[in-house]
């Protein structure tokens, strides 16, 4: 294999949301992207002919996140794209964004409900960076995409929250562990956002969207394009002394 200039980032569920402006913002900075995507291909496809648009090398690969034993499957067809679209053995950023919202009070939680979210969120993300590590070159970066949610509470959250308080945890951890191969490792806390995430609440109702942006200094709920240049940002050198950060991207909300 040659030799390869042009770093490549991996995101995981980047066919729509902020998964879509991640991969985006990071082809703006010059990187390739592989980008998953759940079920829907088509969309992905479609992020892929727009980032090669901007002269970059792009692809998608299907992952169900929540199924960890399909993940040694998803390496393995990894392996085989790096070497036929890109030329190359490995990757250099993972940015573990796929993810659902579900509204779980505590006094009504499921144990389906439950395992879902801790699949998704908490078990998957780990052992999908655990299983991709041997791949992955030395001197990247990985991106855990945390939620505001993780420092103030809103009624239904507690589950999702939680797990993503544990990944905010795992974080450091990678960073420790894996400094001596200079991998960074950060997380990145959106607020609330105005996408389809959580049935589109925020984005939807108008009740809801009015009280969030009473609630951030900034006035307003966020955009997916305010979430994206911030991930990107991390995958650059630019952030090469940015390391076992949680950066929280609300517009001040809660404070």
């Amino acid at each position: 294999m040659e030799t390869r200039n042009t770093k490549i980032a991996v995101v995981t569920g980047g066919s729509r949301g902020l998964g879509k402006d991640m991969a985006q913002r990071i082809a703006d900075r010059g990187i390739d992207v592989i980008l998953t995507y759940h079920s829907n291909k088509e969309e992905a496809e479609k992020v892929v002919r727009h980032l090669e648009a901007k002269g970059r090398k792009a692809a998608t690969l299907q992952l169900k996140v929540e199924d960890a034993s399909s993940f040694a499957q998803f390496a393995d067809e990894l392996t085989s794209i790096l070497k036929s679209h890109f030329n190359t053995n490995g990757f250099d950023y993972l940015v573990n964004n796929a993810g659902i919202g579900l509204n779980a009070p505590v006094n009504a939680l499921e144990e389906e409900t439950f395992d879902r979210l801790m699949n998704i969120h908490l078990k998957g993300p780990q052992l999908l960076t655990k299983t991709l590590l041997p791949t992955m070159n030395d001197g990247g970066g990985i991106v855990n995409i945390s939620t505001g949610l993780a420092r103030f509470s809103l009624p239904g959250y507690g589950t999702y929250a939680s797990m993503k308080a544990g990944m905010e945890a795992y974080t450091r951890y990678l960073a420790k562990e894996l400094g001596p191969r200079g991998i960074k490792a950060n997380s990145v806390a959106p607020g609330a956002i105005a996408t389809d995430f959580g049935g589109g609440v925020v984005r939807d109702n108008e009740d809801v969207n009015k009280y969030i942006a009473s609630t951030i200094a900034l006035g307003r709920v966020g955009q997916a394009s305010d979430i994206g240049g911030v991930v990107a940002f991390l995958c650059t050198d630019d952030a090469q002394w940015v390391n076992a950060q949680r950066i929280e991207v609300s517009g001040g909300q809660m404070i």
